[in-house]
């Protein structure tokens, strides 16, 4: 079985299914109302197993009120996935940090060599 955060990534790596969730990130919609911009490229039944498989890792839940069935957008998971993305991007950020300093430093040592030697440079 995978890890939610692998179910995650799977599911944000749609292009339809981003555009699902920017949809419902502005509230909750019908199935209808979202498949809407799609159907002239895709079936509903299409548009369905998109929504199945966002309700699978949890990035979208639906409801009941009577006959109307709303989708709804869960931020949790997308903020799990946030998070460990985030690890990333510190890391990253402190090693070009570290590699901005050293070229620095050799940038300075160069133009210091370059004045006793008489160099202009």
């Amino acid at each position: 079985m995978r890890d939610h955060l692998s179910q995650t990534f799977s599911a944000l790596a749609d292009p339809t299914r981003r555009a699902i969730l920017a949809r419902l990130s502005q509230g909750e919609a019908s199935v209808s109302d979202l498949a809407e911009p799609f159907l002239k490229d895709m079936s509903l039944p299409a548009i369905t197993k998109h929504l199945k498989v966002l309700e699978k890792c949890g990035l979208v839940t639906k409801t009941r009120e009577a006959q109307w069935r709303p989708c709804k957008l869960n931020g949790a998971p997308l903020k799990d996935a946030t998070d460990w993305m985030e690890q990333y991007r510190q890391f990253w950020e402190e090693s070009f940090d570290r590699l901005d300093a050293y070229l620095k430093t050799v940038t300075a040592k160069k133009k210091t060599k370059g004045k006793k030697h008489g160099n202009k440079k």
